[in-house]
């Protein structure tokens, strides 16, 4: 494999651990900006919706620009604007941050992904967007940890500041030692726009924004529930929050050999309503502390578990726009991300956080519904 493709990885990794790298330490960033935590949690939302909106649209819009000077022009901006997020005075000011982030981060993932394939020889392609792919995971799960050790020992802006300190690094490895690369042909977004007419493929994205709007309803918001329900220190939250990220990481691995076993549908209600089960106990749960770590595995787990059967089914329903379909599902677990953490902090403002669970229980089997109504639909 092309030692080039692991260095776009890990220039994905450290883009993608900006996302939800403050989940973690929403309560020391809602004091030290005087915001509550529902706000604070917001951050979380504008960034996964904007992410979700630049990608498809700043591809199209940069297509006939060379692909190494557009990779580092964007990592220069992802640079900037992770140093005044670190600088920022007040709430406003680090929204504008996010959202600057979120712009130039989803560039710089998309631009991975297309940049991986065209670098290492044909029978290597499909390894190394997993490679990528892996990068992106492992940041979004991994970032939230990472982010409760960093930000309670030394306050949550030093993060920014070591995200922008380690895209530096990746600029710099990148400027090195990839060669520029011709612009190659890229969807219009009338196209992507046009693929979705199907009623199959539509509810199959829905399917995805509806699973990690229910996820994220209760992740985005664990730190202060584990506070809640269980009073736990900084620590203890940091070390949930690793034993999910590596059972999510294995449950990936978990869910794509299912897949190959039983097949992507049979996968996927499957998973479906085990993670509207856990869900719906999790609180409970809380209550029992030898109990709580085996329902902490089993939800780290399913929470990507489902993606590669999916993605999976995705390719099989339309294999002429496979391509598109992954980037529109892309999209969607971004708007997932969005949907639950803004739907998260209205529930944590009116009700309490406990009942962010219960909430994303009833939004993932909105979902079965929707993949129930896909897989039945003629194509």
């Amino acid at each position: 494999m092309n030692f080039r493709v692991f260095v776009l990885a890990i220039s994905a990794f450290v883009v993608g651990m900006v996302e939800l790298i403050i989940g973690g330490i929403l309560p020391l960033i809602a004091e030290d900006l005087q915001v509550s935590v529902g706000a604070a949690g917001q951050l979380i939302t504008v960034f996964a919706l904007v992410f979700a909106v630049s990608g498809p649209v700043l591809l199209s819009l940069t297509s006939k620009i060379e692909r190494k000077r557009l990779y580092l022009s964007s990592l220069a901006v992802f640079f900037f604007a992770n140093l005044l997020a670190y600088a920022s005075p007040n709430y406003e000011m680090l929204i504008v941050a996010r959202v600057i982030t979120a712009m130039s981060a989803a560039l710089i993932i998309v631009l991975s992904l297309t940049i991986a394939p065209k670098i290492v020889e044909p029978a290597y392609r499909s390894r190394s967007i997993g490679i990528i792919t892996m990068g992106v995971s492992s940041a979004l799960v991994l970032g939230v940890p990472i982010g409760v050790l960093l930000g309670n020992a030394f306050g949550w802006r030093i993060l920014f500041l070591l995200i922008a300190f380690l895209t530096l690094i990746a600029g710099v490895i990148i400027f090195y030692f990839l060669e520029p690369i011709t612009p190659g042909h890229v969807t219009s977004l009338r196209q992507q726009i046009t693929s979705l007419k199907s009623g199959k493929i539509f509810t199959a994205h829905l399917v995805t924004l509806l699973i990690l709007a229910g996820h994220y309803m209760l992740y985005g918001y664990f730190a202060p529930f584990l506070e809640t329900t269980m009073q736990l220190e900084p620590f203890w939250i940091s070390v949930a929050f690793f034993v999910f990220g590596i059972s999510a990481v294995t449950g990936g691995g978990v869910g794509g050999w299912l897949t190959d076993r039983i097949g992507a549908k049979p996968t996927v209600i499957t998973f479906i309503i085990l993670f509207a089960l856990i869900l719906l106990i999790l609180p409970s749960a809380t209550s029992f502390p030898l109990l709580f770590p085996f329902a902490l595995v089993i939800w780290g787990m399913l929470s990507w578990s489902i993606a590669p059967a999916q993605q999976s089914y995705l390719i099989q329903t339309a294999p002429e726009t496979s391509d598109i379909q992954q980037s529109v599902n892309t999209s969607a677990l971004q708007f997932g991300i969005a949907t639950g953490s803004g739907l998260g902090g209205v529930v944590v403002q009116q009700t309490s956080v406990v009942a962010t669970s219960w909430a994303g229980s009833v939004l993932v089997l909105l979902a079965l519904g929707f993949a129930l109504y896909s897989f039945r639909k003629p194509a």
